[in-house]
C-alpha cells in the first residue's frame, strides 16, 4: 500500500500540568461500540506506541481518551490491531 497518498492523522492531548503531547493515530477500531486508537509517538521503529479508549460523554464537546491499562481488555485490543496491521509487532512493556 502507498502511504504517500494518505493523510497523516495527529491527536493531541494535554497533561495536567498543560504540556501538549503529539501522537499520530497508527489505526482505529470499534468493538462493543467503544472507539479505540493506536498511537505512536514519533520513535520510528521504536516508537512508543498507546491503545486509547473513547471515553466520551454525549455531552463533552471534545473526545475524552483514557490509556487502556486493563491487562485483558490491552491484550484483546492489541491483537485486533495486529490483525489490521499485518507487518507490525506490538509489544507490551511494563
Amino acid at each position: 500500500m502507498d502511504n504517500k497518498n494518505q493523510k497523516e492523522e495527529f491527536i493531541t492531548f494535554q497533561t495536567d500540568d498543560g504540556e501538549k503531547v503529539y501522537f499520530e493515530v497508527i489505526e482505529q477500531t470499534r468493538l462493543g461500540g467503544v472507539d479505540y486508537l493506536l498511537v505512536a509517538d514519533s520513535g520510528g521503529d521504536e516508537a512508543t506506541a498507546l491503545i486509547l479508549k473513547d471515553c466520551s460523554s454525549d455531552g463533552d464537546s471534545e473526545a475524552v481518551y483514557e490509556i487502556v491499562e486493563d491487562e485483558k481488555e490491552l491484550a484483546l485490543i492489541a491483537s485486533i490491531f495486529e490483525e489490521l496491521l499485518e507487518d507490525t509487532d506490538l509489544r507490551q512493556e511494563s
